[in-house]
């Protein structure tokens, strides 16, 4: 609606998990090469745990990308809200596998047979398990078994388990106490400080833009305040630019000022926060966002 009058090829604030818009702050990069690390040299169990709407599934997607090609294969897991033999199937059946009408035990030695097979060929397996702070206790029971098929040199199967802070309070328990024992790496993301929001805002006009007009559209005063109300969480910070941007146009305005994110803000009731807390008072009106 608005890309043709600010001189846009396409929306910058889509909230989809896009690679192109990857911004690579020191800690997006950090944890992208601990993940990368961890699948190639084939470390078993990863995980990365952040807040809602700071980047998880985006930067997924980014290594997935770094693995394309016929030696890597990817099961990848976004409902977490299955049962044990639920969860097994559908791994399988990502992986390509026929396990229809078959129980759990021949599913299991499916899958086996699958990851020796592969193994055997030098290729690389992974499954990815998205909102894994949902999982209950039995399917990460059922995740650390399959990592079991190993050999005496490395595991058949990379595991990366993604989900918000609780998850690491879930693998913290006693009761998964054994699965813990075998996470090799961990890593962590955080909101955006200032400078970062400032960087991520004017990077994701620069690569939409048709001319370097673009990153102008949001002055240094307008990106202090999406700051203030977004908390640096890149998802709230697409949200309240993208209204921002429909507001302005609406106004027949060349550039968005500070009075239209204090409204935008508030029809989508957000307050200043301090940086690092989300600033969402009713957590509904982000759902069905990707992370």
């Amino acid at each position: 609606m608005y890309q043709q009058s600010y001189k846009l090829r396409r929306g910058p604030f889509e909230i989809s998990p896009d690679p192109t818009f990857l911004f690579r702050t020191k800690k997006h990069y950090e944890a992208l090469a601990t993940l990368y690390y961890g699948v190639r040299h084939q470390k078993g169990f990863v995980v990365l745990t952040g807040e809602v709407g700071t980047g998880k599934t985006l930067l997924v997607r980014c290594l997935l990308q770094l693995f394309k090609g016929n030696d890597f294969a990817c099961a990848y897991v976004f409902n977490s809200r299955l049962s044990p033999r639920e969860f097994l199937q559908y791994i399988a059946a990502d992986l390509g596998l026929a396990v229809s009408g078959k129980n759990k035990t021949e599913i299991l030695l499916e899958l086996g047979r699958y990851l020796l097979c592969r193994h055997q060929k030098d290729l690389l397996t992974v499954l990815v398990v998205d909102e894994a702070h949902d999982l209950s206790p039995e399917a990460l029971e059922e995740v650390r078994l399959l990592t079991n098929l190993e050999t005496a040199q490395r595991k058949l199967l990379q595991v990366l388990l993604v989900g918000q802070p609780e998850l690491d309070e879930k693998l913290d328990s006693i009761g998964l106490r054994q699965l813990k024992q075998r996470i090799a790496l961990r890593c962590h993301l955080g909101p955006l400080d200032l400078d970062e929001t400032s960087g991520y805002i004017r990077h994701r006009l620069e690569l939409a833009g048709t001319n370097p007009d673009a990153v102008n559209l949001f002055s240094d005063e307008t990106v202090a305040a999406v700051y203030r109300y977004s908390g640096g969480i890149p998802r709230l910070v697409n949200t309240v630019c993208e209204n921002a941007l429909i507001t302005a146009y609406a106004r027949q305005l060349a550039s968005v000022p500070v009075e239209i994110i204090d409204e935008v803000a508030a029809d989508l009731r957000l307050t200043v926060v301090h940086p690092g807390h989300t600033s969402l008072q009713n957590p509904g009106i982000a759902m069905g966002l990707t992370e």
